[in-house]
C-alpha cells in the first residue's frame, strides 16, 4: 500500500518533527519548498507567490499536510510583515487547491492548519469550534481566509481536515523558547494580567494528531488542536519556573511594556483564549501530555 506523504512548510517547527515521526510509522516522505535541495528528504519546488509549482508534487501524494505560512512571532508586526503573514499561507493553500482540482491524483486527504487565534481575544470564556471567528482582529482574519482556501479543497470532493493549532510546546521554537530563558535567567514573571488563558499542545502530541487524522477517514471538517487542559499565564509561568528549578522573582511584566517592546503582535501572548478540546477527545485521540507540568518536564528533565 502506497504511503506518500507531501509536506508544505516542511522544514517549520512542526514539519521537521511530522516528517520524523511519519518516517517512524512506516511513510514515504516529500517536502514541498523554494529550495527543496536543503533537506534530506525528497523535494518538489514551489513559488506560491509567483503560483509556481512542481507539475509531480500533488500527483506524487497519497496525503498531503498543508503547514506553509511564515511565522507570527518573527519581528514586529508592520504593514509589510502583516502582508507576508496573510500571504504566505493563502498563496500556498490556494495554489495546493488549484493543483488539485485539475484531477490526476490519488490525494485521500488533506490536512491543513489554521490557529486559535481565529478566536479572538475571549477573556475566560470556554470557545469551540462553533464559536464564531473574532471581528476585527488581524489573526482572526488571517485564520478565517486561511480556512476559507483549506474549504475550497474540500469542495472539490477531498477529505478535508483543519487543525486550530494553540500555542505548541517545543524546546527547538516557538513561544517556549523566549519565556524558558526568560525563567531561566531569573527573571520570570507573569505577562500582562496573568489571568489570560493560554490553550497549549505538546509538539509530538500535534503531530500524533495530524498522523491520526491522516489515517482515520473519520476526520473530516475542522479541531481545535489543543490538550485539554488550558491554564492562565500565570499558571503557566509558575510551573514553567518549577520545572526550570527557578524561582519567580518579577511582579508581573506590565501590559505597556509589551506592547511597547512587541507591538500588535503582543496579542499572541496577552489575548486570552480557553479552547475546548471536546472534539478531538471524541474522535478517540489520546493525549500523551494532557497535563502541562509533565509536557515541560519532557523537554527539561534533569535539567
Amino acid at each position: 500500500m502506497s504511503r506518500k506523504v507531501l509536506i508544505t512548510g516542511g522544514t517549520g517547527l512542526i514539519g521537521t518533527r511530522l516528517a520524523e515521526m511519519l518516517i517512524d510509522a512506516g511513510y514515504e516522505v516529500a517536502l514541498l519548498s523554494r529550495h527543496p535541495s536543503t533537506s534530506r528528504y525528497r523535494g518538489f519546488r514551489w513559488d506560491p507567490q509567483a503560483g509556481v509549482i512542481d507539475e509531480a508534487a500533488v500527483t506524487y501524494a497519497d496525503y498531503i499536510i498543508n503547514l506553509a505560512g511564515s511565522s507570527v512571532s518573527d519581528g514586529k508586526w508592520t504593514n509589510e510583515r502583516k502582508r507576508e503573514i496573510l500571504s504566505s499561507r493563502l498563496a500556498g493553500t490556494k495554489l495546493i487547491a488549484r493543483e488539485m482540482a485539475k484531477g490526476h491524483h490519488h490525494v485521500q486527504a488533506f490536512i491543513s492548519a489554521s490557529a486559535i487565534g481565529i478566536y479572538g481575544d475571549q477573556d475566560d470564556r470556554v470557545v469551540n469550534e462553533q464559536t464564531p471567528p473574532a471581528s476585527n482582529d488581524f489573526l482572526a482574519e488571517v485564520c478565517q481566509q486561511w480556512e476559507g482556501a483549506a474549504h475550497s479543497v474540500a469542495e472539490g470532493g477531498i477529505r478535508t481536515a483543519i487543525f486550530r493549532i494553540g500555542i505548541v510546546l517545543s524546546p527547538e521554537g516557538g513561544a517556549l523558547v523566549p519565556l524558558a530563558r526568560v525563567v531561566k535567567m531569573m527573571a520570570g514573571a507573569p505577562l500582562g494580567s496573568g489571568r489570560q488563558y493560554m490553550s497549549w499542545i505538546h509538539l509530538d502530541d500535534l503531530c500524533r494528531l495530524f498522523i491520526q487524522a491522516l489515517e482515520e477517514p473519520t476526520w473530516e471538517g475542522t479541531y481545535n488542536a489543543v490538550s485539554p487542559a488550558p491554564v492562565t499565564n500565570q499558571e503557566f509561568t509558575k510551573t514553567l519556573a518549577e520545572v526550570l528549578h527557578r524561582p519567580l522573582v518579577l511582579p508581573k511584566v506590565p501590559e505597556f511594556g509589551l506592547k511597547l517592546v512587541m507591538g500588535e503582535m503582543s496579542e499572541i501572548v496577552l489575548a486570552s483564549q480557553r479552547v475546548s478540546a471536546d472534539r478531538v477527545l471524541h474522535q478517540g485521540f489520546k493525549f500523551e501530555y494532557p497535563e502541562l507540568k509533565p509536557a515541560l518536564e519532557s523537554f527539561y528533565n534533569e535539567d
